[in-house]
């Protein structure tokens, strides 16, 4: 299988907050930015930006909640990012094969 790797996508999670951001939210069903921010190392406003981010990509959506915002986890675009992601391994694998193969066919040349 073949997809087209969004950069974006995964430039968004690169981040290790945004990572575990992404965590929270699928363990918990969703949350805001207070709520996140109290389980992070991080300000509100800091999870507040991690999470524009996020949102920018399709990873989560955001509703209205009161005076905030909730997110969740947008579950069809991380089904896409993980298929990139299957693809992208499986891409690699293929190659570290055919790096191994011929560093194999090196050293038998090598000892004959």
């Amino acid at each position: 299988m073949s997809l087209t790797v969004d950069d974006e996508l995964w430039s968004a999670v690169g981040d290790p907050i945004r990572r575990q951001l992404l965590d929270l939210l699928l363990a918990g069903g969703g949350g805001t930015a207070t709520t996140l921010s109290q389980r992070l190392p991080v300000t509100r406003q800091a999870v507040a930006k991690h999470l524009g981010v996020l949102d920018r990509v399709g990873l989560v959506r955001a509703t209205p909640s009161g005076r905030e915002r909730r997110y969740q986890v947008d579950e069809a675009q991380l089904a896409r990012a993980v298929a990139q992601l299957s693809s992208v391994g499986a891409s690699w694998d293929a190659r570290l094969r055919r790096i191994k193969q011929i560093a194999e066919a090196i050293e038998r040349a090598r000892e004959s």
